[in-house]
């Protein structure tokens, strides 16, 4: 039997499984998709959650994981309220100070935005080579102003913030800095590790002020598969084409250096 390739489902398969798979509940406003909206009738708050896994990285793993469930939650138009986590951590190679490192990483990224840490699970398991960390954000967004990665519409103008592939060249700097030492300078690597805070991996002011201005119909915040599968998920979520001057993107030059010494796609 085929086997399918590391990475997200594909799009065709995942549509399928949730149309027939997906939730029944008239109340939710948008099902599963990045982050699921509930009912917001009678003027109340919209509910919005979100789920999303930290599997590839090491250092700073709880921080990341806080992040990127938060941006997922504030593309909605929603400000991130709670946090929980599923920590899996490997057997035989765990120790106190791993555990508490993750802790007062996930306790640190959530007091930076007033979320609170509010449950998840721990615990030591089997076959695992590295600590995975599940996060699960809730969010509220208001009766009348939320958004989704499906309100672009013909005319719009698509609006990048910071610039691509700014998480990964971080994760490459920081899990493969013995590789790249007698490449790059060591000024320039921890630059390059530091892009997870300056600029920064979050996007929760931008899509606060992007909520609150008028014309604004759709955020989205593109994770695995980068900018072109963050700009491939925007159009197909909207119905749209999109039409993209590739040599408009930003990119910072430390981005595009570890991109050439690895030979990988910025835009992917």
């Amino acid at each position: 039997m085929k086997t399918l390739p590391t990475g997200k489902l594909p799009a065709d398969m995942l549509r399928d499984l949730l149309r027939r798979y997906g939730p029944s509940d008239r109340r939710l406003v948008v099902g599963p998709v990045s982050a699921g909206r509930g009912d917001h009738r009678h003027g109340r708050p919209t509910a919005v959650a979100t789920s999303d896994p930290v599997t590839f990285a090491t250092e700073e793993i709880g921080w990341y994981a806080v992040h990127v469930n938060a941006n997922d939650v504030a593309c909605c138009g929603a400000t991130p309220r709670w946090f929980l986590a599923t920590v899996l951590l490997p057997a035989e190679a765990t120790t106190p100070a791993l555990a508490e490192s993750i802790f007062a990483q996930l306790s640190d990224a959530c007091g930076e935005m007033g979320v609170s840490l509010c449950g998840g699970h721990t615990e030591i398991t089997h076959g695992l080579d590295r600590p995975i960390v599940v996060g699960q954000m809730l969010g509220e967004a208001p009766p009348d102003r939320y958004l989704t990665s499906g309100g672009a519409r013909v005319g719009d103008t698509l609006v990048v913030t910071k610039g691509i592939a700014i998480e990964a060249t971080a994760i490459i700097a920081k899990e493969k800095r013995d590789r790249l030492r007698s490449i790059i300078p060591a000024p320039m690597l921890d630059r390059c590790a530091g892009f997870l805070h300056v600029p920064g991996i979050s996007v929760v002011p931008e899509a606060a002020i992007a909520r609150d201005m008028a014309g604004v119909h759709a955020l989205h915040d593109p994770t695995e598969g980068g900018i072109a599968t963050g700009l491939w998920e925007l159009a197909e979520a909207s119905g749209v084409g999109l039409v993209v001057d590739e040599h408009r993107l930003p990119i910072l030059p430390e981005c595009d250096l570890l991109a050439q010494q690895f030979g990988l796609d910025r835009s992917a």
